[in-house]
């Protein structure tokens, strides 16, 4: 779909008729679809959703999960520095200017979000998972998702997918270097798969150099034909010092630049944490059943304004039943489930001293949170080739903080937030290649702590944020062609805005009404066949997404932008590739637009477009090489911005874009 490389396009097309629920084959995993099998089970969304498969990044350097997601329209990332950038889906937390909301992240099913819905996306490797599905807006329900901008499923390798070998060395501009390995294997009851890798790079910027190391796997054990239980864990040890935010002057013409005070006060963000989870799969006849929890223990020292030391447990356990059968002669597809999110962050936050060092103590308090989902959704085919999609969610999410430290100040309280989010959508499949859909949807998301967290006063009063989504599209795909179009509304009431002040002081606010509104284009054509061999092709690979974000009649900015993200962009490849394993090609990174740092569209970023090129070749099916260059025309530009309400030339926005690059990399793999 959007995200298949030209080499997936150049498959024969895969039908996107129903799945059945059946056990998975012998020698495969009932648990964990193939990439095919998950590719077939998403399209019964009556949304826009797509596989990712592993080609897509395999090729690059995959340094951060815009490598992964790029060609995927409505998804927009935005590198800030070292592995760290900002994920949104359709204009989901545009304000946050650090670690994540608005997005479900899970890794094989299981939640990465801490249970208060915040969310660090740099536990998760690149360069680990064999597909990532991905599911926009409101059309996440299959995971209880509950969030605006949707849900991002990556999914690992298991034994029985694994090579019993697979490892590859980069390197490449401004000192990144990584090594990573896995193996696996099945002995047809038991299989297990292992990963591991490192990454360093010194950093485009000043003050941006990091260190990460990971390792991640899994183990299953086929109980019977029909049960199958999987352990999971992830490992993360990630050290990143954070050069800043700087002036739209300083970002264009002196890119490289750290802000002062990341210098003097040594920013820095350095974390640790494990995570184990287990997901359990029973088939009885036309129903299967997953159960499952998971438990992550989590250390975050990041010296910025302030020295925070921040210890996280996290605890969480899901259940899901999937029915499907014939009624009456015509296909029906039942699924009921719950998650149950529940944690708390020991919070202490220390002054900064000069070099990063931790002083006196400022603050502390627990931070408790308890998010319980139930939902249920219903295909029936009401004619042959035509279903009709019922869905509705029960959210109720509590946030509770415990001031524990002795000033005259008791920023305890709590707050509860409880939605009823129905949806309605209709998918018709015009032929096995072609699929057409519609859906209304409603979804709700509560505050994180960072929406709720003001400095030195009472936990804040936050309302949650609402939203209703209408969306049309089509998807499909063809021998010498794919496509995904999408063209979605959503109304917002109380979206969340999140203003950083500087040293230390921000401001929250509820939006009154807002709209999201564009167009999601993507796919792949052979433009032309047999150049130089009877089987080689030519590719264009190209995702086009149009984004307008705005006010509604608001009180403050009347009919503004929001600001955050571009109105235009675009990312398009010209690939060729022979059938003897080389290929090569330029690629194109288009944002045609300034767009707004402000609500009040007086301060925008500047337009741009970059210049890459990749080659490769497969040796065989052992040996393969490949070369990323980025940027080569050197361009200087902002890649991320922060937002305010109202914003000066001097004010501390924006991060710049690297600029030019090359990277290389060896893949072995048997």
């Amino acid at each position: 779909m959007t995200a298949l490389s030209t080499a997936a396009v150049a498959q024969s097309p895969v039908q996107l008729s129903p799945v059945t629920v059946q056990g998975a084959a012998p020698g495969a995993s009932l648990t964990v679809p193939d990439t095919e099998g998950a590719r077939r089970a998403i399209e019964q969304t009556p949304g826009a959703v797509s596989v990712v498969s592993d080609k897509a990044w395999r090729e690059t350097p995959a340094t951060t999960l815009k490598d992964v997601l790029d060609y995927t329209p409505g998804v927009f990332v935005q590198p800030k520095w070292g592995e760290d950038s900002r994920l949104s889906i359709r204009g989901s937390g545009l304000s946050r200017n650090f670690h994540m909301r608005g997005v479900a992240i899970l890794q094989d099913g299981v939640p990465v979000n801490a249970s208060d819905g915040s969310s660090d996306f740099q536990e998760l490797d690149p360069t680990a998972f064999r597909y990532t599905e991905v599911y926009k807006g409101a059309n996440a329900l299959r995971y209880g998702s509950n969030y605006v901008g949707g849900a991002i499923n990556f999914v690992s390798p298991t034994g029985y997918d694994a090579d019993l070998f697979d490892g590859r060395a980069d390197i490449g501009s401004f000192g990144f270097r990584r090594l990573q390995g896995s193996t696996g294997g099945n002995n047809g009851v038991v299989d297990g798969y292992v990963t591991g890798s490192w990454q360093a790079q010194d950093g485009f910027r000043d003050h941006s150099n990091g260190e990460s190391k990971r390792a991640s796997g899994n183990v299953g054990w086929r109980i019977t034909p029909d049960l199958e239980t999987r352990f999971y864990f992830n490992a993360v040890d990630l050290k990143q010092y954070i050069p800043g935010s700087v002036t739209r002057d300083s970002a264009l013409n002196d890119p490289r630049k750290a802000a002062a005070g990341n210098l003097l006060q040594n920013y820095q963000r350095n974390m640790e944490s494990l995570r184990v989870a287990n997901k359990t799969t029973l088939k009885l006849g036309n129903t299967k059943l997953e159960v499952g929890g998971y438990a992550v223990d989590k250390a975050l020292i990041h010296p910025i304004f302030q020295y925070l030391d921040y210890d996280y447990r996290d605890f969480g356990a899901f259940a899901r039943v999937v029915d499907e059968r014939e009624i009456g002669g015509r296909r029906n597809r039942l699924t009921v489930g719950t998650n149950v999110a529940f944690g708390s962050v020991d919070n202490k936050q220390y002054v900064n001293l000069p070099g990063g060092r931790k002083g006196n103590l400022l603050s502390a308090s627990k931070d408790k949170s308890l998010t319980t989902s139930v939902y249920a959704e219903d295909s029936f085919e009401v004619v042959r080739d035509v279903s009709v999609v019922a869905g509705a969610q029960y959210v109720q999410a509590k946030r509770k903080r415990v001031d524990r430290f002795q000033d005259a100040t008791d920023t305890s309280g709590d707050n509860t937030y409880d939605f009823l989010n129905p949806k309605l959508g209709l998918l018709w499949q015009v032929d096995p290649g072609w699929q057409v859909f519609a859906n209304v949807s409603r979804s709700g998301e509560a505050p994180t702590f960072g929406e709720l967290n003001f400095t030195n006063t009472v936990l804040a009063d936050t309302k949650a944020q609402r939203a209703t989504t209408f969306e049309i599209g089509t998807r499909g795909r063809r021998p010498d062609y794919s496509w995904d179009l999408a063209l979605y509304r959503m109304n917002l009431k109380n979206e969340f805005q999140f203003f950083d002040l500087g040293g230390g002081n921000f401001q929250v606010t509820n939006a009154d009404r807002t709209i999201h509104q564009g167009i999601e284009a993507g796919g792949g054509v052979a433009v032309a066949k047999g150049l130089l061999s009877e089987a080689d092709r030519l590719w264009v690979n190209a995702a086009y997404t149009f984004s307008d974000f705005r006010f509604d009649g608001d009180r403050d900015w009347g009919d503004n932008k929001l600001p955050g993200a571009p109105r235009h962009y675009l990312r398009a490849e010209l690939l060729y590739r022979s059938p003897d394993g080389f290929y090569f090609g330029p690629n194109v990174e288009w944002v045609p637009q300034a767009y707004y740092v402000d609500n009040a569209n007086s301060l925008k970023t500047e337009s741009y477009a970059l210049l890459g090129f990749r080659a490769g070749y497969d040796f065989n099916e052992h040996v393969s090489l490949f070369l990323d260059a980025r940027n080569l025309l050197d361009t200087k530009y902002i890649a991320s911005s922060s937002v305010a309400a109202v914003a000066n030339p001097n004010s501390p926005l924006f991060e710049p874009g690297t600029g030019i690059a090359a990277y290389g990399g060896l893949r072995l793999r048997w």
